[in-house]
């Protein structure tokens, strides 16, 4: 059943937190006084959301130019900025096909940026959570040929997902339901990234002001994720040292980064 947050701009939400430190517009009172406490906590949260976007992007080029993946299934999408999903891909490959899901009502508001595909390729939008394990794979087998391979990217939103509602489990039924050759892009508010003060203070700063509370996992329990795949160098590692390309920012982010594909 599909979990729907609501459309409540007095709490502060991640989507929209992440937006405004992106520069986008999408953002309301509580989100920018939300990510102002944050930075009180932890300074580099700026450099971290960037840090984050960039990851995306270099993941989906290598997931298009070296690995070959013609199909993504972009899980927690986000509010739409530059360097989208299928943005990336087609690029590099015109005839890409994606397919974004969200549960967020103002992601869905603003689903039609996402759906501006280039003739040759595709795109579509389900609005569905996470945890809607089987109604995603029903609905985005629509556009995506599952007898191929496909990428799904999980981007920073696992760690909304606490421990009771499985998020292992969900992730090992969404890449059962992918063929070998697909991969899985991974990142994740981490353990061991942050002294336990700083780390502690974020948690519980997100329970406190945010829709969700956010969950952050060890780097072991990060690569459980991947369990059975094979992991692309260098592994899981901040998402900042994940195949960095000259002249990136400075700063260290508290997220763990990973791809993997399935053999």
């Amino acid at each position: 059943m599909t979990r729907t947050p609501g459309f409540d701009t007095s709490v502060a939400h991640q989507a929209r937190m992440y937006d405004y430190l992106l520069g986008g517009k999408d953002n309301y009172a509580a989100d920018r006084t939300a990510i102002d406490a944050q930075l009180q906590i932890y300074p580099d949260v700026a450099f971290a959301a960037r840090a984050n976007r960039a990851f995306l992007g270099r993941a989906v080029r290598y997931l298009t130019a070296e690995a070959g993946i013609r199909q993504f299934l972009d899980i927690g999408t986000g509010i739409p900025t530059a360097g989208n999903t299928h943005q990336v891909a087609q690029e590099i490959a015109p005839e890409t096909r994606v397919v974004y899901v969200d549960y967020d009502p103002i992601v869905l508001s603003h689903a039609r940026a996402l759906l501006i595909s280039h003739e040759a390729g595709a795109t579509d939008y389900v609005d569905a959570d996470l945890r809607d394990t089987p109604a995603i794979l029903a609905q985005a087998s629509e556009l995506l040929d599952f007898s191929k391979p496909v990428a799904v990217t999980l981007i920073a939103v696992l760690h909304a997902i606490p421990e009771s509602d499985d998020p292992h489990g969900k992730v090992a039924r969404l890449m059962d339901a992918v063929t070998p050759g697909s991969h899985l892009a991974i990142s994740h508010m981490g353990t061991g990234l942050l002294d336990s003060e700083t780390q502690r203070g974020l948690e519980d700063h997100s329970g406190r002001a945010m829709q969700q509370r956010l969950t952050a996992r060890s780097r072991e329990e990060v690569a459980r994720f991947f369990a059975g795949m094979d992991l692309v160098p260098p592994g899981v590692v901040r998402i900042e040292d994940w195949r960095p390309e000259p002249g990136a920012d400075a700063g260290r982010s508290v997220l763990w980064g990973a791809v993997g594909r399935k053999p």
